[in-house]
């Protein structure tokens, strides 16, 4: 069984030539991809790589029609826009926000090829997308990867697999994701989600040697570990907000602990919570870019508390929260439940400090 518990990593992991081949740039210090050319999906430039940019991620919420629970394909495209427009990195479809459990794979693609068009026909065409492609299987995985390719995403973001982990060998989870990385046609990122995958915990140790992988380029550490984090940003020469680095993407997965992780050496976050105040999250990594570290702490405070709530209500209070600040959000998909006038009303205070500020960027 792949080791659960964290450890300190080996020193010396990687040297100053240690081959990462896809070298990113900060979001901060660059004329916003201004020599990057692409054009929508439908043009077939399928293939085409968009860098990955330090800076916040968000795992976008996937919308259904309330009467017929169908993908809602338009509120998809503006949703992603207005993400954009607040000056995000990247998007990523299929997380734990998207609802990927609910989703067939033909609904996968639908999302992921609605979000790259919205973004394209927008003149987002620069922006990143990274798809989630987790599955229980080695081959399943693949086939998504395969498919998230197809569909215009530009990386995969893997979760290990874990129905059988008790029947997994020593190296198992290792195999898999090395197996993955070798058949994906797109570069992969490694998903730290305990919670999501029966208390599987990767180590530092673990994550680092499977960065040395050519086609694994990140990992998502939602484990919330900071000392793993930073084990992992040195050891990899992790690309940071200032420093590209070796090019590698050690990213934290909550936007409660942005501050840490830059500080810590990370290159950003993909956190849910910013599908509700995409901009304050923007502005927090600005503060910390310009060195305005005092703000930056007042500001990380009020992320941190509209975090929680996002935390706490999970996608049933996220999509209230956007429902009732913005308009539009809908519902999780049967059998999650709808929130009751009492819980929505809970929600909406909840994020009200957040969303107060929101609009004052």
């Amino acid at each position: 069984m792949s080791p659960h518990h964290d450890a300190p990593s080996p020193a010396n992991s990687f040297t100053q030539d240690s081959g990462f081949h896809n070298p990113v740039r900060s979001i901060y210090t660059m004329n916003h991809y201004n020599d990057f050319e692409t054009s929508s999906v439908e043009s077939g430039d399928v293939g085409v790589r968009r860098s990955l940019i330090p800076g916040i991620y968000v795992p976008t919420v996937a919308f259904f029609d309330p009467a017929t629970d169908n993908v809602d394909v338009e509120t998809i495209a503006s949703h992603a826009i207005r993400l954009a427009k607040a000056g995000v990195a990247g998007i990523t479809t299929q997380g734990s926000n998207g609802e990927a459990v609910h989703l067939s794979h033909k609904e996968r693609n639908l999302v992921t090829s609605t979000t790259r068009k919205a973004l394209d026909d927008a003149g987002f065409g620069y922006m990143p997308v990274i798809v989630g492609c987790g599955a229980q299987s080695t081959r399943e995985c693949i086939e998504l990867c395969e498919e998230a390719a197809s569909a215009g995403g530009d990386y995969a973001l893997v979760l290990p697999p874990a129905y059988y982990q008790g029947l997994f060998s020593k190296d198992t989870v290792k195999d898999f994701f090395r197996d993955v990385a070798t058949a994906s046609p797109i570069p992969i990122l490694i998903y730290n989600y305990p919670g999501a995958v029966s208390g599987m915990d990767l180590n530092s140790d673990v994550i680092i040697e499977l960065a040395q992988h050519p086609n694994i380029v990140g990992c998502k550490l939602t484990c919330g570990n900071t000392g793993k984090l930073n084990r992992i940003a040195a050891a990899t020469r992790a690309a940071t907000v200032s420093d590209p680095g070796s090019g590698f993407m050690c990213m934290g997965g909550s936007l409660d602990f942005t501050l840490q992780t830059l500080i810590g050496g990370g290159s950003g976050i993909i956190g849910g919570m910013a599908n509700i105040a995409p901009k304050i999250c923007v502005k927090l990594v600005e503060l910390f870019v310009s060195g305005q570290y005092a703000e930056a702490r007042k500001l990380q405070a009020v992320v941190a508390r509209g975090d929680w709530a996002a935390i706490q209500g999970g996608i049933i209070g996220t999509k209230a929260g956007l429902m009732a600040h913005f308009g539009y959000g809908g519902y999780a998909r049967k059998p999650l439940p709808r929130p009751s006038k009492e819980e929505t009303r809970k929600w909406r205070e909840s994020f009200e400090e957040l969303v107060n500020v929101e609009n004052s960027l």
